[in-house]
């Protein structure tokens, strides 16, 4: 398997888990259970899972009057976009 297969399923494995758990934190929050850390919800975003997060604000109604995810999500999809696309043109 060669180095880009490992990263598209790494990237497809960490978006998939931060759709995930972004829906599993709305159903905890609307059940008044134990939260998952906002430190951990941003970290998905920041190791590659930027798009799964940004989907599970959307799909899930989940953070997104929070500033920290309004703003913040975008901008680190914005940052690994451009990173993308550097990579890519070098």
């Amino acid at each position: 398997m060669s180095a880009i297969q490992l990263i598209i399923i790494y990237l497809i494995a960490i978006n998939v888990a931060a759709f995930c758990t972004y829906g599993i934190d709305k159903w905890k929050a609307k059940k008044s259970l134990w939260r998952i850390r906002e430190t951990a919800l941003l970290g998905l975003a920041v190791l590659g899972g930027s798009v799964g997060a940004w989907l599970g604000m959307k799909v899930w109604h989940h953070k997104t009057q929070h500033k920290k995810f309004k703003y913040g999500i975008p901008i680190i999809l914005a940052v690994q976009i451009a990173l993308v696309l550097y990579f890519v043109t070098v």
